[in-house]
């Protein structure tokens, strides 16, 4: 259930990172209480937009199955995966100015008295949070079933915790522990992570014969690091590790990665190029 820890504890502290920062400005302004009162009601209504997917897909769930219902998880988990990527191409571009453009924003609502806008602000940030962690969480979950949910439930429940305790130990300045750390730290468990969940997805394709498994299996490690044991699993959860993986799943993995390097180097923030001053 690491997985589900991290996923969990990484989004809620960026949801906090967001609530904190409208918090922290709208508190030294002379309407604060005003203000405070719509922030809370946009992260309220963020929440709700979030626990409302959630159910859709939990229904949409238990309404599919056999083929239709390895149809849907093989989307779920590409999705997740694909969210992954986009979430650290967008901090890795806009993460550096995240703090000025939420003030920005907020002081333009203000100036407008629109208690609205700043509840807006506030939903859309949790809701995208939100939204990406039901969907993280999904992507997953078809590896727990059964006795398995409760488990996943206090993992998560953890997560949350764990989160509260970061953002706290984020906020109060630790030396050993700054947001530029958490980000970069977390940023690789990410990628990680979106390896696995792009395995998984292969994998899904392969037994819906929608992808040739070319040979199967490519290698055997099993006798010195099996998938379906504690390491092994924990391995396979966190990075995509097969211990006999077909070579289609090696060229997935492999294309992964060289994908990442280059939307790495893609979100990258641009630097300004000096326009020369003609005489």
């Amino acid at each position: 259930m690491g997985e589900v820890i991290f996923i969990t504890w990484r989004e809620s502290v960026e949801a906090l990172l967001v609530v904190g920062i409208l918090r922290a400005w709208l508190s030294e302004r002379p309407d604060r209480a005003w203000g405070l009162r719509w922030l809370w009601a946009g992260v309220a209504l963020g929440l709700a937009a979030a626990l409302g997917l959630a159910l859709l897909m939990l229904g949409a769930a238990s309404v599919l199955d056999g083929e239709s219902g390895e149809w849907f998880q093989a989307v779920m988990v590409l999705s997740a995966a694909a969210l992954i990527l986009q979430m650290v191409w967008w901090m890795r571009r806009h993460g550096r100015a995240l703090r000025q453009d939420l003030e920005q924003q907020a002081a333009g609502q203000l100036a407008r008295a629109s208690g609205w806008g700043i509840a807006l602000l506030a939903a859309l940030a949790i809701a995208r949070e939100g939204s990406e962690t039901v969907i993280f969480l999904y992507g997953v979950a078809g590896r727990h079933t059964g006795a398995g949910q409760l488990g996943f439930a206090a993992s998560a429940l953890l997560g949350l915790g764990l989160a509260l305790a970061s953002f706290w130990l984020l906020q109060s300045g630790r030396r050993w522990l700054s947001w530029r750390s958490f980000f970069r730290i977390s940023e690789a468990l990410l990628l990680l992570l979106a390896a696995s969940l792009w395995v998984n997805a292969v994998d899904r394709l392969i037994s819906l014969d929608v992808l040739p498994t070319l040979v199967d299996p490519l290698w055997n490690s099993a006798g010195w690091l099996d998938d379906s044991g504690a390491v092994g699993g924990l391995l396979a959860a966190l990075t995509g590790y097969r211990a006999q993986p077909a070579l289609t799943t090696v060229l997935a993995y492999a294309g992964f990665w060289l994908g990442v390097a280059g939307l790495l180097r893609a979100g990258q923030p641009a630097r300004a190029v000096p326009v020369p001053v003609g005489r």
